[in-house]
């Protein structure tokens, strides 16, 4: 099999030759492999089966008309980004931020309605299709990354607080931003869809360590329609299109409505918070999954071997036919021994069915 092969029919379920390799680092980790390792690009030196295909470009996109939505301003040196979110630099963090809602002062629809939210339908999407067919060329998987998608964009703005509260006094407002938000959501995937990506990847955090953001009941009434619409969209376009999607935390509970919207993969099945083997023996007839690798105990304070292990043992539960592109479930942080880095990447190159 070919990268593009192999990568397809193992999310598929169809079987497949070897297992791939994919992991996030923390621009410390990037440091040191370069350093170490002679790693001028992690992903290339590593063979990560797939690329990001860029977004929509917005020249002209002044993000600085957004501070008159602070009331109170933004700390010296803070970014804002396309949509307009304040992102305040931590002291304790490398690369966490404290994140500022440029609409949580709004005191009702018009206030909403008057936002310049980021216009990408007039935006620049030529580039879309000939970055998916150059990573094409290279038998690579073009990803189209649009990971906090309707939820997350929508409390980013408004605050999680504020927009909780709209949603549970069925606010116009609420039914206001999360249309918004799921209308430019799908021009974005549709520019995706039709560059011809092979895979788009969704996602909103929606669980907690140990229990769900919400209830089902709340879920199903405003985000899992929104989503439904976004996921149908994109396999009208293109049925093959592979839909991934993002949650940290305990989402068990949700597990059936993502696969009735149409996921085909699940990210990340956090082995703090659920058992892999136990929702891959309920599920996995119906769906696949990328990471179930640690990031908060094996990777960071576990040894080489228990690494191999958890990456084996994910691996075996999964079974012959696939459905676990097997990863460290989120950024790995400056804690994480470079050993258990090329621990993990053994397991993957030396597992046997």
């Amino acid at each position: 099999m070919t990268n593009r092969e192999n990568f397809l029919s193992l999310l598929r379920r169809t079987g497949y030759e070897w297992v791939p390799v994919e992991f996030s680092l923390c621009p410390y980790l990037i440091e040191r492999v370069q350093k170490e390792l002679g790693a001028g690009d992690y992903q290339e030196y590593f063979s990560f089966p797939w690329r990001m295909v860029e977004d929509i470009r917005l020249p002209g996109h002044d993000v600085e008309q957004y501070r008159k939505f602070y009331q109170r301003p933004l700390a010296d040196g803070a970014d804002i980004d396309t949509w307009g979110v304040g992102h305040e630099k931590s002291p304790n963090s490398m690369h966490m931020t404290y994140m500022r809602h440029p609409l949580e002062d709004a005191e009702d629809l018009e206030d909403l309605q008057k936002y310049p939210f980021p216009d990408f339908a007039h935006g620049e999407n030529a580039h879309q299709k000939e970055q998916a067919d150059a990573l094409k060329k290279r038998d690579l998987i073009a990803v189209g990354n649009m990971q906090t998608t309707i939820w997350e964009t929508a409390w980013y703005l408004r605050g999680m607080e504020n927009l909780f509260c709209d949603m549970m006094a069925e606010e116009d407002t609420a039914e206001f931003l999360l249309d918004k938000v799921l209308e430019i959501s799908m021009i974005r995937a549709r520019s995706y869809a039709e560059a011809g990506v092979d895979v788009i990847y969704f996602g909103d955090d929606i669980g907690m360590q140990q229990t769900i953001m919400m209830s089902e009941e709340l879920y199903c009434r405003w985000l899992k329609p929104r989503l439904t619409r976004l996921v149908d969209m994109v396999k009208a376009i293109n049925p093959d299109i592979l839909v991934f999607y993002h949650s940290c935390g305990f989402i068990e509970p949700f597990i059936p409505h993502l696969i009735e919207a149409g996921i085909d993969v699940l990210n990340p099945i956090q082995s703090e918070c659920m058992d892999f083997k136990e929702i891959c023996r309920q599920y996995g007839d119906r769906i696949s999954f990328h990471g179930t690798i640690g990031t908060q105990t094996v990777m960071p304070h576990g040894t080489p071997e228990e690494v191999k292990k958890a990456v084996w043992e994910n691996l075996d539960a999964a079974g012959e036919k696939g459905g676990l592109f097997v990863a460290p479930t989120h950024i790995l942080e400056p804690e994480v021994p470079l050993e258990n880095i090329l621990a993990y990447v053994e397991a993957c190159r030396s597992y046997r069915k």
